[in-house]
């Protein structure tokens, strides 16, 4: 992992690529067996000298929007050639239908290489990864007259919102929306980083924090989630959404399969994001 996040360059990771140009640009689509009705497509994306980011795309046929999805945990979603995932009871993974069929396109990134992420998502590195990503929605998706088509959002949970907040913070003016963090990581735990260690006060953008009152995870009071937005003190909208509700099916409780990961809430808690995104200017 260190090895390759040296290895980096923006001028490698920003390059353009268009869906015609996967093959010649080394990116290899292979379909999903999807969920619903909702094709899903496996794609890599070349970062450097033979390092790759595996990518999870699903869209309607005509998104108006994209989000880039930041997992929580290690990170690792567990993305095979053929569709398949080894992990996928994370909030960002279970509803990515309900965000497709809001006419969003989603894209949702695995773990470098399958390792671990923990402490690395608060990098300059890794905010040049979630560049790339952001890059990658650009191109999946064209604006027309209406102003709010062609947008793109970050949106992290629980460690990802670490990533998030990093990607919106090294953002260049004009390519993201606005950016979304759900159940943030915002006290020091196993991963020794948390969303303060990722330069919010270089977010320039639209942002949301969204808690769950019932969320029992140490590393992600809720009681905090003012704290990350006063933290946010150069964007220009920053609002803060609290929820309530879940149930937990995980031993843990900063598990996926529980309030912090919006557990039987997930149609509440998309569509109350959808909302905001609809209105971000």
């Amino acid at each position: 992992m260190y090895r390759l996040m040296m290895s980096l360059t923006v001028s490698c990771l920003v390059s353009v690529i268009t869906w015609p140009q996967l093959a010649s640009a080394g990116m290899t689509p292979s379909e999903g067996p999807g969920r619903a009705a909702t094709p899903e497509k496996v794609l890599t994306l070349p970062l450097g000298e033979h390092e790759h980011q595996r990518i999870l795309y699903v869209a309607p046929a005509h998104p108006e929007a994209a989000i880039v999805m930041l997992p929580g945990g290690s990170g690792d979603v567990g993305i095979e050639r053929s569709g398949d995932l080894h992990h996928d009871d994370n909030f960002v993974i279970r509803t990515r239908d309900l965000w497709v069929a809001r006419g969003y396109a989603v894209i949702i990134p695995d773990a470098l290489d399958q390792e671990n992420m923990r402490g690395l998502r608060s990098s300059p590195e890794y905010a040049a990864v979630v560049d790339a990503l952001v890059q990658f929605a650009r191109t999946q998706i064209s604006a027309g007259p209406d102003p709010r088509r062609g947008r793109v959002f970050l949106l992290g949970t629980s460690q990802g919102s670490i990533a998030a907040m990093n990607g919106a913070a090294h953002a260049r003016p004009g390519q993201l929306a606005g950016v979304v963090l759900t159940e943030s990581v915002s006290r020091l735990g196993g991963s020794h980083e948390t969303v303060f260690d990722a330069d919010p006060a270089d977010v320039h953008i639209p942002a949301l924090v969204v808690a769950n009152h019932d969320d029992a995870c140490d590393v992600a009071p809720p009681s905090d989630a003012p704290k990350i937005a006063r933290s946010l003190t150069n964007s220009p909208d920053v609002r803060v959404l609290y929820v309530s509700g879940g149930t937990s099916r995980s031993r843990k409780a900063c598990g996926s399969l529980t309030p912090h990961g919006y557990y039987g809430i997930e149609q509440q808690v998309v569509t109350q994001i959808a909302d905001w995104m609809q209105a971000v200017p």
